[in-house]
């Protein structure tokens, strides 16, 4: 059969439609800088007033602070809490509430949410905002929303229409272009032993915020070197993830020092458990989502007003890990929260797709992107874990921060941090590696036994 040529330029035309989500208005993108900040959140007050309006962010050091040095003070250390939220009281606020949040009080009765005042520290460097106002005419999704083109150093969609979107927001959140940790991942089991489940060395790098690379193809990559417990020490992984990860895929390598040699391991994503969480998370709930978006259909539901972690800066940089890692959960006296306002995404499971989770409901900071909490469930539909991610801005640079992040798992009653780094230095931002660093060669040179 013979189409004529008009009939299949529609079908093209229809075709590319669905496969590329178009950029916003340049009306639309107005906003941004006027009644939106120059990221996408509501500048405004909240009516109420709990929630202030945002006037910069926190871009002046504290006290006590020293240029280079990775352990950041607390800016709100002499700040008390204004309420807190127990089993007894939590009705009262459970419209404010993350239903892990929601589960976990009604589980454990120690467990509190001491609510503190609100403050929008987030800040970005010039070179963000400038971009990212720049991406919001310009930018695009593609692969059925999986991929993104027309973005450069800034977020890609700072006025979203859809659930994948927003996600890409939260994907290349602005950590900095580059930054080191040495860091811990802590366990803590239902009869409340914490044991780590591993220590090791992080380098991660954000290619695509690098303001002199305008062709960036990479938007993070990851190397892991462990080295505790012994049974781990010497083992290395390396994680790459493309900007047009719909077509690409992750690529990843992992080093064995028993066979000293370095494996492809296109297995370290999505629901593969995680070994560096000793099986307790999957690969995709780190930093509460993250890889590729091809298993979930994703949804924007809008937006709430939500209590969630929030300059944290005494649980991140401040703790004692004998102090944080109690029975149960985080100690309550070292967690602070706040009431933000969070887009809320929600991912359904693909038919015809696999994973542990049927559902999961993220919620996303409007002034950072970073996702701060997650709801997940399981094939039965049942809440199975609760994520939370622990905000403490890097004012030096400025950077939002919240790669401290965690999981309840409310069957086991095993929770799981990861990141945690006040006890081994803290986290320092660093520049970029030269390109020959992030390459399966080098992988196997950095092998410690």
């Amino acid at each position: 059969m013979k189409f004529p040529l008009r009939s299949l330029a529609a079908l093209c035309a229809a075709a590319c439609s669905l496969a590329a989500q178009a950029a916003v208005s340049p009306e639309e993108a107005k906003a941004l800088g006027t009644s939106l900040t120059a990221v996408g959140a509501e500048k405004g007050a909240s009516k109420d007033g709990t929630i202030p309006a945002y006037t910069g962010g926190l871009t002046t050091p504290p006290a006590g602070f020293k240029s280079g040095d990775g352990i950041r003070p607390n800016p709100f250390a002499s700040e008390k809490p204004k309420f807190s939220v127990d089993a007894k009281n939590m009705a009262q606020y459970a419209g404010n509430l993350t239903e892990g949040t929601k589960a976990l009080l009604q589980k454990y009765p120690t467990f509190r949410v001491d609510v503190y005042p609100t403050h929008r520290s987030v800040a970005f460097p010039k070179y963000v905002t400038d971009n990212t106002v720049k991406n919001a005419t310009r930018a695009k999704t593609l692969n059925e929303g999986r991929s993104i083109e027309g973005a450069h150093a800034g977020f890609p969609f700072p006025i979203p229409k859809t659930g994948n979107e927003a996600m890409w927001n939260h994907l290349v959140r602005f950590n900095g272009p580059a930054y080191e940790a040495k860091y811990r991942n802590i366990n803590v089991d239902a009869s409340g032993r914490a044991s780590l489940a591993t220590e090791g060395n992080s380098t991660q790098e954000y290619p695509f915020w690098d303001n002199a690379r305008a062709d960036a193809e990479t938007y993070w990559r990851l190397k892991l070197q462990y080295t505790a417990p012994a049974r781990r020490a010497g083992e290395a992984l390396l994680l790459v993830d493309p900007l047009d990860i719909g077509t690409k895929d992750r690529r990843a390598w992992s080093y064995l020092p028993g066979q000293r040699r370095v494996k492809v391991a296109p297995d370290l994503a999505h629901d593969t458990p995680n070994p560096g969480t000793a099986g307790a998370t999957t690969f995709d709930d780190t930093f509460i989502f993250n890889g590729s978006m091809d298993r979930f259909d994703f949804k924007l539901v809008g937006k709430k007003e939500m209590l969630v972690p929030y300059n944290a800066y005494a649980a991140v940089y401040q703790s004692k890990q004998d102090d944080l890692f109690k029975p149960n959960h985080l100690n309550p006296d070292l967690v602070r929260w706040e009431m933000h306002r969070v887009w809320v995404v929600e991912a359904t499971l693909k038919e015809g797709k696999r994973h542990v989770y049927s559902k999961r409901t993220f919620y996303l900071d409007e002034d950072s992107w970073a996702a701060l909490a997650s709801d997940a469930y399981d094939a039965r539909g049942q809440l199975w874990r609760a994520g939370f991610a622990y905000m403490a801005p890097s004012y030096d640079l400025p950077a939002p921060y919240t790669d401290m992040f965690g999981h309840y798992d409310l069957v086991s009653r095993v929770y799981s941090v990861t990141g945690y780094i006040a006890e081994t230095g803290g986290l320092r931002h660093t520049k970029a590696l030269p390109e020959r660093e992030w390459t399966a060669d080098a992988l196997a040179g950095s092998g410690i036994r």
